[in-house]
């Protein structure tokens, strides 16, 4: 046989052979080796190569995929002798449409024989290294390796000898290695790579540190490769356990939302510590604290799946993500919360098929799988046992080890603090939407002043719910109140204080102020309660914004005034929106500085719209440029004024979540008709009243509405009667026809208002205003700039 060139890829003899045993390949290696051509070999079986009976049986026997095989075999040269060819089967998985497949390797020529003693390379001490070391010619084909290098390559330099290193493994990762080693050989520098590939005869991977040396003759030439490889896997796996914590510490609790805080503590895990991860928390029937002592061991335990996460398509049969179940006390689940610490169970995919026996599908699917290994780990945080996390293997062949065990319960306090943070915080914001929410009007009033929509939306976020808040107030003379307000903060104390702030509006708007004076009053309660809020030692700076309006249907004018509130925008008939030119007051707790209201004449039909500043500013943009959008979406055509609010919230909130709270309030205006109003200048002079109840009884004729001209007669003849006897001239009768109600208004100069008092036996008078009281549905006294308004409503509709 002819010499071997060192650099000749001929000087490995290799073959393909499909499962069926048929020659697929056949290079000039081992043309050499056996002296047949590829046109004689491939496409027969290979056994006919084999020189005895059985002398190939076991080599080709299937084999797990990218497993490998070694065995010596005699092989029938083709001058007829036979050959002893030691070989290594490499198997090859199916791949891109190509069938699996072996690849059989064996070396050709004399770089298969041991070294000779005279050789150079024969100088390297291999035995006594602390590493698996070997020696590599300027073929790069293995000369020698010490007994730490065989262990690790799973078989005897003397079956190995003359083949290279991506023979040896056939893996991809050797490649590089065999890279490094023709770079050492051309520049003579040392060279290290780090490889990652699977054990021999295992399916686990190694990572390898090989650092490679050029192996220098007496005069300084390179004759060959010297390879020392260390097993760092423990040491990097402990690096990647370091680096999962901190991991986990980034990513999980990034909100204060329990689902997506455990999901977050599922994902981290999958697929870097298990292959499959379920989190299922404690569900306590009254909806209180989780325990803090184990459940009993001899009972169901009932969770609530929370978090999910598999390597592969979610299995039917698993519990759907937020469904409650009971898990009986054999499941791993309910020992590991009775036991209160972490269970690891390790079998076959059988055994623990029956662990998973409490529900349909469940126990199938383990087998399928393939599931081998489980672990379930408390969630306890400050004292209480919030739940339990599940971890499955099937994919990954490794049991579940002791540090494995370790950094799933240092990633699971982590969690379980995270999710406690988020239950805590949930509890919390639960409780001011719910008190939000009862303190907003649950509908708004029907009035003939107006027609409105609105909408509120809590902040989706940390800081919680807050203190935004909207109200109609129907007032006296078929006029009404609109406002709209955002207490400082978020959260619990800022809802109580948002009731506290619309229960005041709501009693000062009771005795008729003026937009400017309630805004005054309201500003004093404020200072009050910051005051109070000082005092108890929790933060003072109580603090809120308000617009105060007032509309009257009669005259269509409307008051408004506003302390630190963004102005409303709007919209008249036939018109496009347009912020409103008002007085800018100080915010509310700011006090002693004065507010002023201004005055506007409304057309029939007139939109305006109040809202709060997390309307225009959720989205990062300032006032201005928020403000800009919300009058291009009120531009926009709609229906109804519930349409519009649909628009407005899907223009300036597309996400749906907002940052802060957003309150939005559009009201329509109406007119009331000249021809529903009646009035009258009284002169004072008693003996006049019964012609002014006549009068007054004709117009309610009129109006067609006889079956309540008793009743108003009365009214009118008490309340014109107290205007002539205690009141001061001017004085005016009014009467307005609502749709339901009937509105009676006696007007003078004189500011001293009335009151009810109990009359005696024996008084003559003190019984007018207790018979108006009787008579009427409410009644009351409005101060003007003038003077004051007595008036009282009568309902026009039964109850019925």
């Amino acid at each position: 046989m002819s010499p071997v060139n060192p650099l000749d890829d001929a000087a490995t003899a290799r073959a393909v052979v499909d499962d069926d045993g048929v020659v697929l390949e056949w290079n000039d290696g081992a043309v050499r080796l056996l002296g047949y051509g590829p046109d004689e070999v491939v496409g027969r079986p290979a056994s006919e190569l084999c020189a005895v009976e059985g002398g190939c049986e076991g080599l080709l026997a299937p084999l797990s995929v990218e497993r490998r095989t070694t065995a010596t075999v005699s092989l029938r040269h083709r001058d007829g002798r036979t050959v002893p060819v030691g070989l290594i089967g490499h198997r090859r998985p199916p791949r891109a449409g190509r069938p699996g497949h072996w690849l059989l390797v064996a070396p050709v020529g004399e770089t298969s024989g041991p070294l000779r003693p005279d050789d150079p390379l024969a100088v390297v001490e291999l035995v006594q290294s602390p590493c698996a070391t070997a020696v590599f010619d300027t073929g790069l084909r293995l000369r020698a390796m010490n007994a730490d290098m065989a262990r690790v390559l799973g078989a005897p330099a003397d079956r190995l000898r003359g083949l290279r290193v991506t023979d040896i493994g056939a893996r991809p990762e050797l490649t590089e290695v065999e890279q490094a080693m023709r770079q050492v050989l051309e520049t003579g520098e040392h060279r290290s790579v780090r490889v990652y590939i699977p054990q021999i005869g295992g399916s686990t991977s190694r990572a390898w540190l090989t650092s490679m040396a050029p192996v220098r003759d007496d005069r300084g030439e390179i004759r060959g490769v010297s390879l020392a490889s260390h097993d760092f896997t423990e040491q990097l796996r402990a690096r990647e356990r370091l680096e999962l914590v901190n991991e986990a510490s980034i990513r999980v609790g990034t909100t204060l939302d329990v689902r997506r805080t455990a999901q977050e503590f599922a994902d981290v895990l999958v697929p870097a510590l298990a292959d499959h991860v379920s989190v299922d928390l404690l569900d306590p029937e009254d909806g209180g604290d989780p325990p803090s002592e184990p459940p009993p061991p001899t009972v169901p335990v009932r969770l609530r799946r929370v978090a999910d996460r598999s390597v592969v398509t979610r299995a039917r049969g698993l519990p759907d993500v937020g469904e409650l179940a009971a898990y009986p006390a054999t499941t791993l689940q309910a020992e590991s919360l009775s036991q209160a610490r972490t269970l690891v169970v390790t079998d076959t995919p059988q055994a623990l098929a029956r662990r998973f026996a409490y529900r349909d599908g469940l126990d199938t699917r383990a087998v399928e799988v393939g599931m081998h290994s489980a672990m379930a780990v408390p969630l306890r945080a400050r004292g209480m046992i919030l739940g339990v996390a599940l971890l499955t293997r099937h994919r990954q062949q490794e049991p579940f080890s002791r540090d494995d065990v370790l950094l799933a319960e240092e990633v699971a306090a982590t969690a379980a603090v995270g999710i406690d943070n988020a239950r805590r915080y949930s509890r919390e914001r639960e409780v001011a939407l719910a008190l939000q929410r009862s303190l907003l009007p649950r509908s708004l009033p029907i009035t003939a002043a107006l027609q409105a929509a609105s909408r509120y939306l809590p902040a989706a976020r940390a800081g919680g719910v807050g203190g935004d808040w909207f109200d109609i107030i129907p007032l006296s003379g078929m006029r009404v109140a609109m406002v709209v307000g955002d207490v400082v903060g978020h959260g619990v104390q800022a809802s109580a204080t948002m009731g506290r702030l619309r229960t005041a509006v709501r009693t000062l708007a009771d005795i008729d102020l003026a937009p400017d004076e309630l805004l005054t009053h309201l500003d004093d309660l404020v200072v009050r309660l910051s005051d109070e809020a000082g005092n108890d030692g929790s933060p003072g700076e109580v603090g809120a914004t308000c617009l105060y309006a007032v509309y009257d249907p009669v005259s269509r004018r409307c008051s408004l005034a506003r302390a630190g509130h963004q102005p409303p925008l709007m919209v008249l008939p036939g018109g496009l929106p347009e912020p409103v030119e008002m007085p800018a007051g100080p915010p509310l707790g700011v006090g002693g500085l004065p507010f002023e209201a201004a005055e506007l004449d409304l057309p029939e039909g007139t939109v305006l719209a109040f809202y709060t500043d997390g309307l225009v500013m959720n989205r990062g943009l300032d006032v201005d440029a928020g403000r800009v959008l919300l009058q291009e979406a009120l531009a926009e055509p709609a229906a109804s004024l519930d349409e519009s609010c649909e628009q407005v919230l899907a223009a300036l909130l597309p996400r749906g979540d907002v940052a802060d709270d957003v309150a939005l309030l559009l009201a329509r205006t109406r007119g009331l008709p000249a021809s529903k109003v009646a009035t009258w200048d009284i002169p004072a002079d008693p003996a006049l009243v019964a012609a002014i109840r006549k009068q007054a009884v004709k117009q309610l004729d009129h109006w067609g509405l006889e079956d309540a001209a008793f009743t108003a007669e009365l009214v009118v003849s008490e309340l014109v009667t107290n205007a002539i006897r205690y009141g001061a001239r001017p004085i005016r009768l009014r009467l307005i026809h609502g749709s339901t109600t009937l509105i009676c208004e006696v007007s003078d100069t004189s500011h001293t208002a009335p009151h009810l008092r109990r009359a005696r036996t024996f008084d003559e008078g003190g019984r007018g205003l207790l018979l108006v009281a009787q008579l009427t549905q409410r009644w009351g006294t409005r101060h003007t700039p003038d003077g004051k308004t007595i008036w009282a409503e009568l309902a026009l509709l039964d109850e019925a």
